[in-house]
């Protein structure tokens, strides 16, 4: 009897039915002219992995923004639809084909190792994670255009947006040095909030309205949330592993103290901005209509009061 093999072989190592990994390393191979597997981050001698590469495109980021912004003022606004559709659907792919990537490699070793071992073992930050690990960090000096187009466009530039941007990118570099195995979970879910919000840009950018624009935000603040719970705990493994290793049961965590610290206190700042920008965004808005409403109601029942009370006085004036 023969058997018909499937196309798609669900799994823990293929949860998407069949192995993406070795696509990706073709089309790698293809572009790079190296095998995948021979990537190693090493300072000082990959692309951009040195603190001097980070500070200056951080500095030049920030003239050319402000500098850009300053020489526009008697400029009209530049439309960009097309090229701004492009620049956010080609976002999208690449940030779902590195979200899928991600998962295929994390997915196993939860499966087969559990939770704590994914997220704190030396042994789970793989070389193919560290090639994607280093690829989303390489998409974060590309994101930096998305404020080149708020400038051309003259939009308002946010603080919000230009320190999230940047730092994003410091972050990705100070991981990669600490090789903090925790990594993958903030890395995941911004990938997941990024597929959906260059998205977004992608179909209002041809004047579509999209009614989820709020859920964003909210999606993002709860991404941070999510991450401080992780890297808070990891960081506490971490250094109590480190410096208090009779209060600590748990082993230690990969990583190291700087790499740690710095991811919880940029996370941290960032869930307090993004809960700011909501309630200055959403919260404001919902008052200003309902204040609008009720002026509004105030003066449709305005007319109705005045002629009840003509109609009143002449009565009065009867019965006296």
């Amino acid at each position: 009897m023969n058997v018909t093999s499937r196309p798609f072989q669900f799994s823990p190592e293929t949860p998407f039915g069949l192995h993406l990994y070795p696509i990706f390393e073709k089309i790698y191979e293809a572009g790079v002219g190296k095998p995948a597997s021979d990537f190693r981050f090493t300072s000082g001698v990959t692309q951009f992995s040195t603190t001097t590469e980070v500070v200056v495109t951080c500095l030049t980021y920030y003239a050319v923004i402000f500098g850009g912004r300053y020489l526009m003022t008697n400029v009209p606004a530049f439309r960009l639809s097309t090229l701004f559709q492009i620049h956010n659907a080609l976002l999208t792919l690449v940030s779902g084909s590195l979200l899928a990537l991600m998962v295929e490699q994390i997915f196993p070793k939860i499966y087969r190792h559990g939770l704590f071992y994914s997220v704190c073992a030396e042994e789970a930050w793989t070389q193919p994670l560290e090639l994607l690990y280093y690829l989303n960090y390489l998409v974060k000096y590309w994101e930096l255009a998305d404020t080149l187009f708020m400038v051309a466009k003259k939009k308002k530039l946010e603080f919000l947006h230009y320190f999230h941007h940047s730092m994003t990118m410091v972050l990705c570099y100070v991981q990669l040095e600490g090789r903090t195995s925790v990594s993958w979970v903030p890395i995941v879910l911004n990938l997941t909030v990024h597929v959906l919000m260059y998205y977004y840009y992608f179909r209002t950018a041809s004047g579509v309205r999209i009614w989820w624009k709020k859920y964003l935000t909210t999606m993002q603040i709860t991404q941070f949330i999510i991450d401080l719970f992780v890297i808070y705990f990891c960081t506490y493994v971490l250094l109590a592993g480190h410096h208090l290793p009779s209060i600590s049961n748990l082993g230690t965590c990969a990583g190291t103290d700087a790499s740690a610290l710095f991811g919880c206190g940029l996370l941290t700042s960032y869930l307090f901005l993004f809960i700011s920008f909501y309630k200055a965004t959403y919260k404001q808005k919902a008052a200003a209509n309902t204040g609008g409403a009720q002026q509004q109601q105030q003066q449709q029942q305005q007319p109705a009061s005045k002629i009840t009370e003509q109609q009143q006085l002449p009565k009065s004036k009867k019965i006296f």
